[in-house]
């Protein structure tokens, strides 16, 4: 069960935050289908923030030393460079939707083609392969936190679900999306940036500046995306990037879509995709009960069932949910100060 819960986690935290971003666009009025491509983006600029850490001798220094405090202050800068790096991509879509007045679609879309376009060219200048990985070692070897680096001997359930074999990135996205989420709906900004997906011509009579709050709006939602793509890395991919990001992207929009543009909705959908995802990822190791019996691996249905789980309940959903939704009436709509 620690083994499940832990992998649904893994999953889950980088939907999560990422449908989070897409809430952020949408509440101030920019639908942001470029999440994927951010999130391409994001992994992407993390590995390569890593790799220039490897090269300056940090990582093995901090390893060598046994020092796990400093490995995962690393790791936390790695963050923040990824979501300033997300947040200058995302500006593309900004200066195209809100000065240009650009279909935010056929822009979300061309940037979800762009990403990883680019990604693949630069990899391949960097590393002359399909993939571009950290120097030496991997995930686990400088970013995983372990019991032991705790001091921790126990191996009670809570030890081994939350604390042992887990990524600081989790509780570092949890932390983020709470706060966020209360900034969103508790806040003078918040309550502004809503009104600019709502009703823009009524914001802009308030004095509020509907083209900023659209620019600050995009931009902390490019900023989450690039956290998202590059915390798939680390917990997914072993802190590679190939210019996917297994459609996370676009899952997390059916996330954003189904949690209704609210916070705690899109908190509880995340776990459920990312359960499904879990499944469909370690259902041959899946061991439920913990009493050795891999009970979905013997039923005897095709793998390929498995991975299709996650992808096929997104489709059912948003087709059981999409009458009900609401989304921001403004949303998609270019401002223009001339109409009321």
């Amino acid at each position: 069960m620690s083994f499940l819960i832990r992998q649904t986690l893994m999953f889950a935290i980088p939907l999560m935050i990422v449908a989070l971003a897409g809430v952020f666009a949408e509440r101030s009025g920019i639908i942001n289908l470029a999440l994927e491509g951010t999130m391409i983006f994001g992994a992407f600029m993390g590995v390569v923030f890593c790799r220039l850490l490897q090269k300056k001798g940090l990582f093995e220094t901090a390893r060598a030393a046994n020092n796990w405090q400093a490995l995962q202050g690393y790791l936390l800068l790695a963050l923040l460079f990824v979501a300033l790096a997300g947040a200058v991509f995302s500006l593309l879509l900004a200066l195209a939707a809100i000065n240009f007045s650009a279909n935010q679609t056929i822009v979300g879309t061309a940037m979800n083609m762009l990403a990883p376009a680019l990604v693949l060219f630069l990899v391949r200048i960097i590393a002359h392969q399909n993939a571009l990985g950290l120097l030496n070692g991997g995930s686990a070897t400088f970013f995983m936190i372990k019991k032991a680096n705790l001091g921790i001997e126990s191996e009670g359930f809570l030890v081994e679900t939350f604390i042992n074999k887990a990524y600081l990135t989790t509780y570092f996205c949890i932390l983020v999306f709470v706060i966020l989420s209360v900034i969103l709906y508790k806040t003078k900004f918040g309550l502004r940036l809503r009104a600019c997906g709502e009703n823009p011509q009524a914001a802009a009579s308030l004095g509020i500046n509907v083209y900023k709050m659209r620019y600050i709006g995009t931009m902390i939602s490019g900023a989450l995306a690039g956290i998202g793509g590059f915390v798939f890395s680390v917990t997914s991919a072993n802190t590679t990037s190939n210019g996917e990001v297994a459609g996370m992207g676009f899952l997390a929009l059916a996330v954003m879509i189904f949690g209704n543009w609210k916070p705690l909705n899109i908190a509880l959908d995340a776990m459920l995709f990312g359960l499904f995802k879990c499944i469909g990822a370690s259902y041959a190791t899946l061991d439920i009960n913990g009493d050795g019996i891999f009970k979905l691996a013997e039923i005897g249905i095709s793998p390929y069932f498995y991975r299709l789980l996650p992808y096929l309940i997104t489709l059912i959903v948003l087709m059981l949910t999409s009458k009900s939704s609401r989304a921001p009436k403004a949303e998609g709509q270019p401002y223009d100060k001339g109409m009321r």
